[in-house]
Order: structure tokens, then sequence, then C-alpha cells
């Protein structure tokens, strides 16, 4: 059955060519269509557009079926066009004229963009977990290793020297801004759709603050306008909240692989964690940085392909927003699993010692020799030259002490500091569990049995 068919069929072409991979990524939506549904039928039975005990006979019957939607086995059966369409046809199934009665003062417009803004909160929740965790144990081997000195480069040259504190502190500093940019967005996300029925509201009285409160949204999209201008939308910012996370991953990981190449060798990694090559004996090939570098890079690109999909639309709902899930979903776990793999090859890292104290690194030291000139009462071009003429012709006889005080240098590279920077973070982006939201509403009825 589909929520749309009249008594005209319509060509099985475009039946299939309209459907796309809809039943495929709608799997993933199922738990939290059931959630939305939940939520709605409270709602009809509070404000009496059905008996309460209808609405408690659907409440009850779509929380028996949120574990069977919820298992990576379930799928939609043969000839459903998708999540929406299984779910109304399981209800009425199971309770008759009652399971119709689902659908009242609801479009598969407000359904389908519930059930995203429900996933995308539920999915940006345990991205931000994963990143959390990877941030501490960046942090911990920030300190660990803080004292490793490390050579630190621009432009691909050495540079002047740094260390392992502050490279692993920086990376964990810079997943911290990747959170901090995404409160914005899961603000916009957090926002109840439903209600806004095909994008015009509908004439029955409804009550979406209701919904609103039901469903843990902080916040309601006042204008079911707006509801639909934000489809495709919503998709785009949580891929440039992923994208920015993304971005942060792909240069650690371009890092670690050039750090663990021979001529460096500032890394290493057991030979469990890499691969080895069919006629090369001696290859340790980082397969698992460079992976998690082109996943990076992918999902780097997809805020461009959602907001593409949607740049030239007018207001309304149209069938081309259909393939945001196909773009976006695979993404939410391209960024999962590489959080996972990463924090993986961060806590098995094996640093280098005494890296420095190979002579192709005195040139690291020519900033150091300046600045001691300074202190002895050069000015500083002058010293800049004096050590640039000593570079060239040869004489520079650097030593390696080095006196770095100021907090964020490699005397004092601020770990503690870093480290306090994501509580607050974290805080502001606080998002209840589906699961939580499940089992408020399963148990609505028995809360307030009494009213």
């Amino acid at each position: 059955m589909k929520l749309w068919e009249k008594a005209q069929k319509t060509e099985e072409k475009v039946l299939k060519f309209s459907v796309g991979r809809d039943p495929e990524f709608d799997r993933l939506l199922a738990p939290y269509d059931v959630i939305g549904s939940m939520a709605h039928a409270i709602m009809l039975g509070e404000t009496g557009l059905i008996d309460r005990s209808e609405s408690e006979s659907l409440v009850e019957t779509l929380a028996k079926y949120y574990p069977v939607v919820s298992d990576e086995a379930f799928h939609l059966r043969e000839g459903e066009e998708d999540i929406h369409s299984h779910l109304e046809s399981y209800l009425v199934e199971q309770l008759g004229d009652t399971g119709k009665k689902i659908h009242t003062a609801r479009s598969r417009n407000d359904q389908v963009l519930t059930a995203m803004q429900l996933m995308m909160k539920e999915e940006y929740r345990r991205i931000i977990e994963r990143v959390s965790s990877l941030f501490d144990l960046l942090v911990g081997q920030a300190e660990k290793f803080s004292i490793h000195l490390l050579p630190g480069y621009t432009h691909t040259q050495v540079a002047m020297p740094s260390s392992f504190g502050l490279w692993l502190g920086a990376y964990a500093e810079s997943l911290v801004n990747d959170l901090l940019f995404s409160t914005g967005i899961t603000r916009i996300i957090d926002q109840n759709p439903l209600g806004s029925a095909a994008g015009f509201g509908s004439s029955f009285p409804i009550d979406r603050d209701l919904t609103t409160k039901l469903l843990g949204f902080g916040d309601l999209q006042v204008s079911p306008v707006v509801a639909q201008l934000n489809r495709g939308k919503v998709e785009t910012l949580m891929a440039q909240g992923l994208a920015a996370i993304a971005t942060t991953l792909s240069r650690l990981s371009a890092d670690m692989i050039l750090f663990m190449s021979q001529e460096m060798k500032f890394i290493s990694f057991s030979e469990q964690l890499t691969t080895g090559s069919s006629i090369m004996p001696h290859k340790k090939n980082p397969d698992v940085l460079e992976l998690i570098r082109a996943h990076s890079n992918t999902v780097i690109h997809l805020p461009a392909s959602l907001a593409g999909l949607s740049a030239n639309l007018i207001s309304g709902y149209h069938r081309d927003l259909q393939l945001t899930k196909e773009l976006l979903m695979p993404g939410i776990d391209k960024v999962g699993q590489c959080l996972e793999m990463m924090e993986m090859m961060v806590g098995e890292m094996n640093p280098a010692t005494d890296i420095l104290n190979n002579e192709k690194y005195d040139l690291l030291y020519s900033v150091e020799e300046v600045n001691r000139k300074v202190m002895k009462g050069l000015t500083f071009r002058d010293a800049y030259r004096e050590v640039a003429d000593e570079i060239a012709g040869g004489s520079f006889r650097p030593g390696r002490g080095f006196d770095y005080t100021h907090v964020g240098s490699i005397g004092n590279p601020g770990i503690e500091r870093i480290s306090e920077k994501i509580g607050p973070v974290l805080k502001e982006l606080e998002i209840k569990p589906a699961e939580k939201t499940f089992e408020y509403l399963k148990n609505y009825y028995i809360m307030y049995a009494d009213r």
C-alpha cells in the first residue's frame, strides 16, 4: 500500500524509479518513525481527535514493534514503498480501523521530517560521544609523550622544534573546535517539524507544543513552510558538522602516514595494525590511516552535494529531497567508523625518542640562535642576518637547548587547559538519547493513568 495511492494504478517503471533506494535507508529510519508515530498518537488522543482507548492501543502496538524495527535484520516487505507505508499497514493489520487513524492530521512530509531529525539528533549524539572519546585519548597521549621532541615543518621544510605534546594536543583542541561548530547545527536540528503536515499546517486542532515536549525537541519549527524549507538544509548543515570532524581526521591521518615513513620513523605501529606487500617483504603499509583519510575526504565534499541537491528548489516539498538520505546516511556511518579506527591507531602509536639528535635537524635551532643573540643585545633583524650568514657559509653550529615557557609551547604545551575546554561544549551539546524518548512515550499512559 502507498500512502498516496488512489484508484488509478501508477506505471511500474515509474514506481521503481521513484522509490529508488528508499527501502534500504528507511530500515535505518524505522525506529525513529515509530517514536514519531507514538508521539503523534498520544497527541491525537489528548486533543480528542481520536478516543483515548484508540490512542493507547496505537501506542502499545507501536511500542511492541519498536524492538522489531530496531533489529538489524529488519527489512521492508516486498512491494512496500517506504517505512511510513509499512508502519501504517502494520497498524491496520494489528488494529483494523484504529490503525487507519494514525495518519489523521499528518502528512508523509512531516512524518519523514520528524523521523529524519530524530535520527540526525541520535546520530549526532553518537558522533559526539566518539569525538569526546578520541579527544580524551589524544589528551592522554599528549601528556604521556609531552617531553618527546618532534621536528616541526612549514612548507614541508624543517622549521622549528615541536613535540608530541604540541602535536597531539593540537588535534585534541581541533576536535573541540569541531564540536563548538556543531553547537549551532544541533540547535537547528533540535526543532520539531511534526504538525507542519504537507507544509501548510492542518485544519485539525492539533497540539504541536505537546508533540515537541513528547519527542524531546528543544523548540518548535513554528512556520509549516519553514519546516519544508529546512528539508535538505538541515541535512546540509549536519554534513558541514561531519565535514569539520572529517577534516581533522584527514589531516591527523596524513600526518601519521608521513611520520611512520622509513625516512622519518617518528612513530611506529605493530604489524597487526599494518599490512604487507605481495612482493616486498619489508613493507608495513598504513592502510587503515589511508582509508581514514580517503573516507574523511569524501565526507568533506558531502555538504556541497547536499547543498547542490536543494539549491534551486522553490518552497514546498519536491521529490528531489528524497535523495538526501542516501547521501547523508553513509556519511554519518563513515565518520563514526573513522573515529573508531583513529582511536585505535592513536592508542597503539609508538613515538620515537631522541629524534632531534640527528644532525639533519640542526637547522631547527636557527630561531633559538637568533633569539639568544637578541637576548644579548642585538636587534632581531641584525641577529637574523648573522645567523643567516652562518648558515649560508656552513659555520652554523647550534646548541640544542631551548627555553620555552609560554602556554602553548614545547616547554608548556597547555594540555590541561585544552582538556578543560571540552566540558562546557559537551554540556551545550547534550542530546537526550532516542531510547529514553521511546521509554517515556511507551510509559506515557501508565504515568498519567489517572487523568
